[in-house]
């Protein structure tokens, strides 16, 4: 059940990236332009801290979309070496073939 819960709170995390990211984008920009007023700058700088922490993409972590794994992740597939592995061995991933695994 950890695992499912686990997907879930990646999936949350991209929709609030998805959602936070041109908003983010705008008050990084005030806060690196160094002709803005300090004032202005900090005010932006507040105002990036209190978005939500989840909505940094820095937050968000590959994993596999079958088992919640985080490492050995393929990026084309979305999947674990291990699920990989399950999937071929079952035969379900076409042209796939079982070698001495």
């Amino acid at each position: 059940m950890a695992k499912k819960a686990m997907i879930e709170r990646e999936k949350k995390r991209e929709r609030l990236v998805a959602k936070y990211a041109a908003k983010r984008a705008e008050l990084k920009a005030i806060v690196n332009d160094e002709s803005k007023p300090m004032e202005e700058r900090f005010r932006a700088s507040l105002k990036l801290a209190k978005l939500p922490r989840n909505s940094s993409a820095v937050r968000l972590h590959n994993r596999c979309q079958l088992t919640g794994r985080p490492h050995a992740y393929y990026r084309k597939l979305k999947i674990s070496r291990i699920a990989l592995r399950d999937l071929g061995s079952a035969g379900q991933i076409p042209g796939m073939v079982k070698s001495s695994w």
